[in-house]
């Protein structure tokens, strides 16, 4: 039996190219509709993918530089709250993983918790938990503050956050509630236990108002690549979406995060690790690149312009298909600039050649069905991750195209499922079944005596 890839189906909002909402086949008000959401999430499912993953923001991120930018962008500005549009797609899904965002910054511990937890038992055990810290000053601004809080301390409060989560989640042991009518006892007192953390950072009593999750707890997902996030993701992540874009990079940071793993107890098959990977696939390679040429030439100039900005600032007074002029502050990221710089003089760039690139980037497969199954297994056979978390480009055509000519492409490999292996998002991910803390207590205690 080879070796099974993870498949993971990012769908925030319309798609991940900045022009997927000028796309002919793109709903432009898709991500303000629950129909578009459904097709899409039964689409993967068909697909056979671990999860859907709704990557989410409190806050409009993007800023309007240059002037006019933000309002011809249809990316990441207005969408659903995914903590309650969730729940309606586990409804009319059996079988797919529910996973988002929610914010260790701008939320309380119990609340991540509960809603969780009822999002486990409303899917059957297919929830899961995106960690992330939040680092906008749009977001801050919508809590009552004028900046966000500093890195050290944003990281501090997420490791404690998680550790508060993990044991509310353990509140109630698997054999808690006996139900039992003809003796009157609707729980047993020896299986509830109360957390009682006090900490930095929070003070939570518990036990949680919520019990009997399915998969004993949600997955945990995390998408840090800075030290700390690195060293979080090794103690306690299920799985990590990484943004690696080349076999060595990628590499590097796979080995590096699960080398850490084993000082805290676990297996590097405890966690799961999926780059983040776009795909443009066709019949042909020329029809793919033709889709993702179009896609290119819906691309607004002033979007475009935006792409740029923060390393050349303020480009809208310049012909977009004349030279890009050398910089004239200095930048905040001196080796990216310097970079760009040198491939601009290189290749003689003009600046819709050079916004266009950078639009471009990242790790992206463009070909047939066949061209994209050998770079993603060219990754994973270098053990450069586990499987991936596929961008599509523009929704619902990108995702439907990966699941009509790629997914049965992966199967004939033998490197992807044929059929869902088990009822919950643990059992499909191939990871342990979680065992709840106190019930480990008492086992050891046991076996010591």
């Amino acid at each position: 039996m080879k070796r099974q890839m993870r498949l993971g189906m990012s769908m925030r909002g319309l798609g991940y190219h900045p022009a997927a909402w000028r796309h002919p086949k793109v709903p432009a008000d898709g991500s303000l509709s629950f129909a578009h959401y459904v097709r899409n999430a039964q689409a993967a499912e068909r697909g056979l993918f671990d999860m859907i993953f709704f990557a989410d923001g409190i806050g409009i991120r993007e800023k309007d530089e240059p002037r006019g930018s933000l309002a011809r962008s249809g990316y990441e500005i207005v969408e659903m709250e995914p903590m309650t549009l969730l729940p309606a797609l586990g409804a009319l899904t059996r079988h797919i993983g529910l996973v988002t965002t929610a914010s260790t910054t701008y939320n309380e511990p119990y609340h991540v918790a509960r809603k969780f937890a009822t999002l486990d038992l409303i899917s059957g055990g297919r929830a899961g938990w995106n960690i992330v810290t939040s680092w906008s000053e749009a977001e801050a601004r919508n809590f009552n503050r004028e900046e966000h809080l500093d890195y050290d301390t944003r990281y501090e409060r997420a490791a404690e956050f998680v550790e508060v989560v993990t044991g509310l989640w353990d509140s109630w042991e698997p054999d808690a509630f006996p139900y039992d009518k003809a003796g009157g006892l609707f729980y047993d007192e020896s299986r509830m236990h109360v957390l009682n953390h006090v900490g930095k950072h929070f003070q939570v009593r518990g036990p949680l108002n919520v019990a009997s999750m399915p998969q004993g707890r949600p997955i945990l997902v995390q998408a840090g690549a800075s030290e700390p996030g690195r060293e979080i993701a090794a103690a306690t992540a299920d799985v990590v979406y990484a943004a690696q874009d080349s076999i060595p990079n990628a590499k590097a940071y796979y080995d590096d995060v699960k080398s850490r793993m084993a000082k805290y107890g676990r297996s590097p098959d405890d966690l799961k690790i999926m780059p983040g990977l776009r795909t443009v696939v066709g019949r042909t390679r020329a029809e793919a690149q033709a889709k993702f040429d179009e896609l290119q030439s819906l691309l607004d100039p002033l979007v475009g312009l935006a792409r740029v900005y923060n390393a050349l600032g303020d480009l809208s007074g310049h012909d977009v298909d004349g030279p890009v002029p050398e910089p004239v502050k200095p930048p905040q990221v001196r080796s990216i600039v310097d970079q760009m710089m040198q491939r601009v003089r290189r290749d003689k760039l003009t600046i819709r050649q050079l916004y266009t690139q950078m639009t471009a980037g990242g790790f992206c497969l463009i070909g047939t069905a066949a061209d994209i199954a050998d770079g993603m297994e060219e990754w994973f056979d270098a053990g450069a991750c586990d499987g991936f978390n596929i961008l599509p480009t523009h929704l619902p055509e990108a995702c439907e195209d990966f699941v009509e000519h790629v997914t049965p492409e992966l199967q004939r490999r033998g490197v992807f499922r044929t059929a869902y292996e088990g009822a919950t998002l643990r059992e499909n991910l191939g990871l342990k079944p979680h065992v709840n803390r106190y019930v480990a207590a008492r086992k050891r205690s046991q076996a010591a005596d």
